[in-house]
């Protein structure tokens, strides 16, 4: 018996040798593809499910996501050419075109369709209303981001004025935020998941409202690249928008525990059950887009809620810095 083993552990040693020189030399014929995004939330489930189930690859894709928290980040990154794409709020577009850049960004597909922060409050409410914010304060994030916009704007639009009724935090990193909250900063706060579920399980705050109801629909955040590379990378562009798009269809036609597990190994310190229950937040919130298409009249809100919180005054061409040509 003992001299048929060494021959099939030799059989066995080759053959994975050869499986893994296959699989080597398939990963080398992908086109490499460094993508920074500007948070690691469950709020972009779609894009981790085509990332998790092979989609890029699909796509002859091999894509990196790098976290580069603040959106004014993920642009320098892309603008720098230290990525080949950006993920973040359109918004960040827009600052860089009104800046004079020559070779701007270009949005060419939309993933989230709202904002997916949650206010998260000190104390508990039966029935929380955005009136329930005066005289306090709320950790809202950096000035100029779409989180602390959605917010003012929300305010204005029920009456409130972010300015004199309540004060709004705007000296925190969007990382820390959370961390300042639990070590006794503010009243309220505004997070993404899972930050704003880990809050709620740790007994320091609760879910009140969601700012993406309250704030409508916007390519909250949507992928870009510079003029330049989309305009000689069109067969990546096109290759990657197919790729999220499988991951749209994939989040609306499977449930929140089927989405889940396609994206645990991205949060490994979120267990499943937290992660079914974000997931299913998220849907009931109509978070994601169904497909990657940017409407001119949802850039046009993008553009409202900037001006509204004075951080836009002159509007930039839909034209130049949104692409249909790769979207369904």
């Amino acid at each position: 018996m003992k001299k048929f083993i060494l021959p099939l552990l030799v059989v066995v040693i080759i053959a994975l040798l050869s499986c893994l020189y296959l699989f080597r030399g398939k990963k080398s014929d992908l086109e490499k593809v460094k993508v920074a995004e500007v948070a690691h939330s469950i709020f972009y489930a779609p894009q981790y499910v085509a990332h998790s189930l092979g989609y890029f690859e699909e796509e002859g894709l091999d894509v990196e996501l790098l976290l580069v928290p603040g959106a004014d980040k993920v642009t320098a990154a892309v603008l720098s050419g230290d990525v080949n794409i950006g993920f973040c709020g359109s918004e960040a577009t827009i600052y860089i075109y009104n800046g004079g850049e020559k070779d701007y960004l270009v949005n060419f597909a939309a993933l989230t369709k709202r904002d997916g922060s949650f206010i998260v409050s000190r104390e508990q409410y039966d029935n929380f209303s955005l009136d329930d914010l005066k005289g306090k304060t709320i950790i809202g994030g950096r000035i100029g981001g779409m989180p602390e916009m959605t917010l003012e704007w929300s305010l204005k639009e029920n009456g409130i004025d972010p300015k004199n009724d309540l004060t709004i935090d705007t000296s925190i990193e969007f990382a820390s935020m959370a961390g300042a909250f639990i070590g006794g900063t503010g009243d309220f706060v505004s997070l993404f998941e899972p930050q704003a579920l880990e809050v709620e399980k740790q007994g320091y705050g609760y879910v009140v409202a969601s700012l993406g109801e309250l704030g409508g629909v916007v390519p909250y955040t949507a992928y870009n690249a510079k003029k330049s590379y989309i305009e000689s990378h069109e067969k990546e562009i096109e290759g990657f928008t197919r790729a999220i798009q499988k991951g749209l269809d994939y989040v609306y036609t499977h449930s929140d525990e089927e989405v889940a597990n396609a994206i645990a190994s991205y949060f490994p310190d979120t267990e499943i059950e937290d992660l079914i229950k974000i997931v299913k937040r998220y849907r009931d919130n109509d978070s994601w887009f169904k497909t990657t298409m940017i409407t001119e009249e949802d850039y046009k809100h993008i553009e409202e809620i900037m001006k509204n919180a004075g951080e836009l005054t002159e509007s930039a061409p839909y034209d130049k810095l949104v692409t249909t040509k790769f979207s369904e």
